[in-house]
């Protein structure tokens, strides 16, 4: 009795078996041509032809447009505009703060929320930036008292200096007395000027007008944005020409002196100078006198 052959033999004997695989003429089944082939040839070629179909399609799509139909696959236009439109956000979220900042500054000078603190923090640091201009000034008498010479006619026709390629000049919103100065630790971030009824008030610099409107506490109040940050404030008038959105020019009058407002006490122009939300003595900047 013969033994069956175990089952790594037959199945080395399957792989191995060849096979002939012929193509007739089917009208007259002459045969055409033929292979002579195993099942093992058979899986080798199929492995073959299967990895090459892969790898030639991964490598027309890798380098040709048509990985751009691939559905989740980036084509370069939406790579362009993934860039542009990271860009323009970035824009945006500049120009949000920026304009929340400005908010801010507009929330301050309509509330004067400030802490007399905080003002003199700014004010200590401000005087700190120029500590060196101040201690080059201890020069020899001749130069000081010319220096003093320089700064009296100069005094009041201020200049803000930016860089060295801008600056920005404030002219005089009315003439006339102060009856209050700036005093920050009584929260009064402004000057009152005490001038005649309906004198006209101008403003201080070119700039657009961001607030018109009446209050029951400071009357008919205007305020205008100018350049490099600084608002100008102007309260108790009688009556206002411009309206929010409007743009004005130095000089250009903006309204009258009244005494409208619970705060008011007479007739007279309450004036506030702001620049980055905190407030700055208009005396510093401009001469109020007649």
């Amino acid at each position: 009795m013969k033994k069956k052959p175990n089952f790594r033999k037959r199945i080395t004997k399957k792989l191995l078996s060849r096979y002939r695989l012929v193509i007739l003429n089917e009208e007259n089944y002459e045969e055409q041509f033929f292979f002579r082939l195993s099942i093992l040839n058979l899986v080798i070629i199929s492995t073959f032809l299967f990895s090459f179909l892969i790898t030639s399609v991964l490598l027309i799509v890798s380098f040709t447009s048509l990985k751009e139909f691939i559905p989740g696959y980036a084509s370069n236009l939406m790579r362009k505009q993934a860039v542009l439109n990271a860009s323009k956000l970035d824009s945006l979220t500049i120009s949000y703060n920026q304009s929340l900042n400005q908010l801010n500054s507009i929330k301050r000078v309509l509330t004067g929320d400030i802490k007399f603190e905080e003002f003199r923090e700014r004010e200590f640091k401000l005087d700190t930036e120029n500590i060196e201009v101040k201690l080059n000034s201890k020069k020899i008498k001749g130069d000081s008292l010319l220096r003093s010479k320089v700064e009296q006619e100069d005094k009041y026709n201020f200049s803000i200096n930016i860089n060295a390629n801008e600056s920005f000049l404030f002219f005089p919103p009315v003439s006339g007395y102060i009856s209050q100065k700036f005093d920050p630790s009584k929260k009064h971030f402004a000057i009152d000027i005490v001038a005649k009824e309906n004198e006209p008030v101008k403003s201080v610099a070119d700039g657009a007008v961001i607030f018109s409107e009446w209050s029951s506490d400071t009357g008919y109040v205007i305020i205008l944005e100018h350049e490099q940050g600084y608002l100008s404030v102007y309260k108790h008038n009688e009556s206002l020409n411009y309206v929010q959105g409007d743009m004005v020019k130095a000089g250009d009058i903006i309204g009258t002196i009244g005494n409208t407002g619970e705060y008011s006490t007479g007739y007279h122009l309450h004036f506030e100078l702001w620049n980055d939300g905190y407030p700055l003595d208009p005396q510093d900047f401009i001469n109020f006198s007649p």
